[in-house]
């Protein structure tokens, strides 16, 4: 009876402690502990710490995707309001944190008071009730160590908790800047489009101050006198420029004559200055210093036969300190080339009894007018192909002279009759072009061509300018292409 008494009343004193701390032990056999799934706590643990990061997560897509797809407006609303909703979830998170902490506290004190109730009541009773007793203090024992062991992983959890805390203030501050730089950039643009619209708002109010009294009917007439303006200009702009064009080239061809009648009244004049016993002795050059002319070499009284003399063309730059000699240049003839443009030109006259004279031009070689341009207007177009009069080959005067092409292109100088091509060849230091340095009124068209060594042509152009205007074509190609392209033993230009 007396271990009936204390069995039972052990288990009355533990009843009456056990529910207020979610603990039941009946008293069928002995003490039996059952106490909350510690599986469930570490679930719901789990859940809201995993709950907490795929809420971090998706504001922070939501934010970006938001900041990409939205106004800044919807930015700072959405954000506030993925703010306040985080904020809550981490603040859930740490009441129930917190209360499982105070429940642990309880359990821990409850299970202490309970071992010291076992305790005292192993030193009371003997037999079976005593191996009850000890089994339940082994229970104890075992429940104690496994609430330790969920202590620390309630404190891991506590600081993960933490941890997501920081993370998402870091990012809540993150957002904030973000939000906060593009409302100053939004404030920028929305001032760049009122200043904008104030411009245009002035500017309207200008126009329609200046044109407010003018009536409808005077703006059709005005417009309608346009129309007809523009209507007479389109149909008569063609003959308008066409006879500006004949006027101009009028005047041109009575400068030129005016010019070298000028030259001839200088030339005279010279000539009258000088003692009576070297009129007949002197020699001049004849002729337009102007690229596109042939000079000539004339003698002032015509007593000197100059059939009988030898000649040899010079160039001399404008200051008068550098002389290159023309190779080739050996005729009474000259017809000046690009290289000579800027300088002047001086020949020396060797007569029969070996005497020898000076002459020279009296003024620098001057550009044709508007050959620059022209120039330009084929390296622009990448290169151009002029229609030419095969005279020689290999220094043999052809038979039948007849048309062929030359195309002149970034790279290289092709020579072609129809289909056929008679040279074709690349810039190289072996190729030489220049002027036709022989006699004759049509050197001014002549061009000589090296294509290669053992290959040479004399070809003959519609005109002047078109001979001129492809040797400086050929010559700024070979430049890009790093080859100096010049006459037999030409050296650079004087002055470069």
């Amino acid at each position: 009876m007396s271990n009936s008494f204390s069995g039972g009343s052990v288990a009355l004193d533990v009843a009456q402690v056990a529910p207020s701390h979610g603990l039941f032990i009946p008293s069928s056999r002995g003490v039996v502990i059952d106490t909350m799934d510690d599986d469930e706590v570490e679930n719901q643990l789990d859940s809201a710490c995993t709950s907490t990061r795929e809420i971090i997560a998706k504001e922070a897509a939501g934010l970006a995707e938001l900041h990409r797809r939205f106004s800044v407006r919807d930015i700072a609303r959405k954000f506030e309001k993925g703010q306040a909703e985080a904020q809550a979830a981490v603040e859930k998170i740490s009441g129930e944190v917190r209360v499982r902490e105070a429940a642990s506290l309880d359990q821990q004190v409850l299970l202490q008071k309970l071992r010291e109730v076992l305790e005292a009541l192993l030193g009371r009773v003997a037999g079976r009730n005593k191996d009850d007793v000890e089994e339940a203090l082994t229970s104890v024992d075992a429940l104690s160590s496994k609430l330790a062991q969920r202590e620390s992983e309630l404190a891991e959890e506590k600081l993960e908790v933490r941890r997501l805390a920081a993370l998402f203030k870091q990012a809540s501050d993150d957002a904030k800047w973000m939000v906060e730089e593009a409302r100053a950039a939004a404030k920028v643009e929305i001032e760049s489009a009122r200043a904008a619209t104030r411009r245009i708002e002035e500017g309207l109010e200008e126009q329609e101050r200046l044109f407010g009294g003018i009536s409808q009917q005077e703006l059709d007439d005005m417009r309608r006198e346009l129309q007809d303006a523009r209507r007479i200009k389109m149909l008569h702009e063609s003959s308008k420029a066409m006879d500006m064009e004949h006027e101009v080239e009028g005047l041109r061809q009575q400068l030129a004559q005016k010019t070298q009648e000028l030259k001839s009244l200088q030339k005279e004049m010279e000539a009258m200055r000088l003692p009576e016993e070297e009129k007949g002795k002197l020699f001049r050059v004849e002729g337009m210093e102007t690229l596109g002319a042939c000079l000539e070499v004339s003698v002032l009284d015509g007593s000197s036969n100059i059939s009988q003399c030898s000649f040899q063309w010079y160039r001399v730059s404008a200051e008068g300190n550098k002389v290159e000699l023309i190779s080739g240049a050996t005729k009474p003839q000259y017809a000046p080339e690009p290289f000579d443009v800027g300088r002047y030109l001086r020949v020396e006259i060797t007569s029969p009894n070996n005497h020898k004279f000076m002459a020279s031009s009296q003024f620098v070689i001057d550009p044709a007018p508007g050959l620059g341009n022209y120039v330009e207007s084929l390296v622009r177009r990448g290169g151009a192909e002029f229609q030419v009069i095969m005279i020689a080959q290999n220094g043999v005067m052809v038979r039948k002279p007849s048309v062929h092409g030359l195309s002149i292109g970034h790279i290289r100088i092709k020579l072609r009759k129809g289909r056929n091509i008679k040279a074709k060849e690349s810039y190289s230091a072996s190729m030489q072009l220049c002027g036709v340095r022989g006699g004759g009124i049509a050197a001014a068209q002549g061009l000589f061509w090296q294509a290669k060594k053992g290959l040479s042509f004399i070809l003959s152009f519609e005109s002047a300018r078109e001979r001129n205007a492809a040797i400086m074509l050929a010559r700024r190609f070979a430049f890009d292409c790093n080859i100096m392209l010049a006459g037999p033993d030409d050296r650079a230009p004087l002055g470069t």
